[in-house]
């Protein structure tokens, strides 16, 4: 996770209050196939996000895959353009509750046939949400996001290494090469054990967020070889939080691999494994049986870089980014950065040239960024050093 860019941290939205649990609700009326054997779709990844095409009735439009997200989540453009059988539940308002404990209330809808290769969802629940947050963020049209119930009845698997996705029957399952973990739970969410200095730990898989452990410490009081520090805002959709982030002295295991020394970020809700983890994997979700495979072609131990920094967290918009946190004692604040400036350019090239992984790469690698930052009407280049956030 760069700590100066925005986290759309959808899968933490999606918890549906009326439920509590995923509910077969949630689930498409139907889905068939073209295919008797393994259905491979090309994704992108972008940042950790595992993106995917899927064909509706007026084109292709491009979704992530979350799998800590209990509902699928679509774009206005999209509930228009690709509307199903009409139910009781169509447009009634459903509160969702954030990774932060808030709610929001979204429009509820029914889909027509979603497509992923030669898979076909039909009438398929889902929440209307504005992506446009997410689009800016990635620089790319994002048209929503697929949830982890919507592959109940197939093997899901998110092939980060080889940029695909895999969808097959679960009968499948038995001849899975990696290592194989049970869900804790009977629900089919994904909540695995992991070992944290040879201690049990409960994680959500969560492919949907950027960051690699995030670890609620209560009860644990791990050690620190670095930090923990405070880490920069990421905007959400229920607000602005702080990052507390930092390096653990003792590893991390997860699906038989050893994380040295993990960077976490600190969280006071339920600990997840996020993209910046996931990304080592093969990884195969078996609802039928409540369990995923791991899978490397190399299982060495897996040391984490440092996490480079400007000191700057930003809200990502076509036309500027504002600035959300200045990280304390940071090259930014020393350079009178402030919350709520915003920033028109980039070592002289507009924002809206600056991609996800373009200025992820440029933070891992520059010694310096010049920031235009614009003051009433006038624009202000600021030469701004990077640092080890976390060394």
């Amino acid at each position: 996770m760069i700590a100066s860019l925005l986290r759309p941290l959808t899968s933490a939205l999606c918890v549906v209050l009326l439920s509590g649990c995923v509910s077969t609700d949630t689930l498409p009326k139907a889905f068939s196939s073209r295919s008797s054997s393994s259905v491979v779709v090309p994704a992108e990844i972008a940042g950790g996000h595992f993106i995917v095409t899927v064909k509706g009735r007026q084109g292709t439009w491009r979704f992530l895959i979350d799998t800590g997200s209990t509902t699928t989540l679509v774009s206005p453009e999209f509930a228009r353009l690709n509307p199903g059988r009409k139910t009781a539940q169509d447009a009634s308002p459903v509160l969702v509750r954030s990774g932060s404990g808030d709610t929001v209330s979204l429009e509820s809808v029914t889909l027509g046939a979603i497509e992923l290769g030669d898979v076909r969802f039909k009438n398929t629940p889902a929440l209307v949400y504005d992506c446009s947050e997410l689009s800016a963020h990635f620089g790319q049209k994002i048209d929503g996001v697929l949830g982890f119930p919507l592959f109940r009845r197939l093997l899901l698997t998110l092939d980060y290494p080889n940029s695909r996705l895999v969808l097959q029957s679960p009968a499948e399952a038995a001849s899975l090469p990696g290592h194989t973990v049970h869900f804790n739970n009977d629900r089919r969410v994904p909540l695995i054990p992991v070992e944290l200095d040879g201690h049990p730990l409960i994680a959500l898989i969560d492919s949907g967020s950027d960051g690699a452990l995030h670890l609620n410490p209560a009860g644990l009081n791990p050690p620190f070889v670095n930090g923990p520090r405070p880490g920069g805002t990421v905007a959400t959709l229920t607000g602005d939080h702080p990052l507390e982030i930092g390096r653990l002295e003792k590893n991390l295991t997860v699906g038989g691999t050893t994380f040295t020394q993990p960077i976490v970020e600190l969280t006071d809700e339920l600990s997840s494994l996020g993209s910046g983890l996931l990304k080592n994997f093969r990884l195969t979700f078996d609802q039928t049986h409540n369990q995923v495979t791991f899978y490397r072609a190399d299982d060495t131990a897996i040391i984490t870089p440092s996490l480079r920094s400007t000191g700057l967290s930003f809200q990502k918009m076509p036309a500027y980014w504002r600035v959300l946190d200045v990280v304390p004692g940071s090259p930014a604040e020393e350079n009178g950065a402030q919350a709520g400036d915003l920033v028109t350019r980039i070592n002289g090239e507009a924002v809206a040239k600056w991609d996800f992984r373009r200025y992820d790469e440029l933070v891992r690698t520059a010694a310096r960024i010049e920031f235009t930052f614009l003051t009433g009407r006038a624009e202000m280049p600021v030469p701004i050093d990077t640092f080890a956030l976390v060394p």
